[in-house]
C-alpha cells in the first residue's frame, strides 16, 4: 500500500522539489499543502503516514503544525521531519522539543531526506 506523505511548505517550487526527492523511494502518495492551515485541515482527511513540514510559513508555521501533530492523540504517532532555512541550534532544539523527529536545513541533500523518510517509514 502506498505511503502517504503530507509536505507542508509554502512555496511551490521547494515543496515540488521535496517531492521529486522523494520518488526514488517507490510506492507513496504525496498530499500538498501550502501553508499550516491547510495541513492541519489535510490531516484528518488524508491521515499521512509522513509529515514534512517549513517553519516559515503564512498563518500557521511549522512549529505549530510540529505542536497540533504530536498533541493530538490521533495524530501523535505520525513522524515529522522539518526542512527549513532555520538552521540555529535553538531554532533546532525547539522543533525537536515539541516532537519533531527530524530537522534539516535548506538547502537539502535529497538523499539525506530521503535516508530520514527511510529511517522514520521502515
Amino acid at each position: 500500500m502506498a505511503k502517504r506523505i503530507l509536505v507542508v511548505e509554502d512555496s511551490p517550487i521547494t515543496r515540488s522539489l521535496i517531492i521529486s526527492s522523494l520518488e526514488d523511494l517507490g510506492d507513496f502518495t504525496a498530499v500538498e499543502a501550502s501553508n499550516g492551515f491547510q495541513a492541519l485541515r489535510k490531516l484528518p482527511e488524508y491521515l499521512p503516514d509522513l509529515v514534512i513540514t517549513d517553519i516559515n510559513m503564512p498563518d500557521i508555521n511549522g512549529l505549530e503544525v510540529v505542536r497540533f501533530v504530536k498533541e493530538n492523540e490521533n495524530f501523535k504517532h505520525i513522524p515529522v521531519i522539518i526542512v527549513t532555512t532555520e538552521g540555529r541550534d535553538v531554532d533546532r532544539e525547539r522543533g525537536l522539543k515539541l516532537g519533531a523527529d527530524r530537522y534539516l536545513i535548506k538547502p537539502f541533500d535529497p538523499e539525506d531526506l530521503q535516508r530520514h523518510v527511510r529511517d522514520l517509514l521502515g
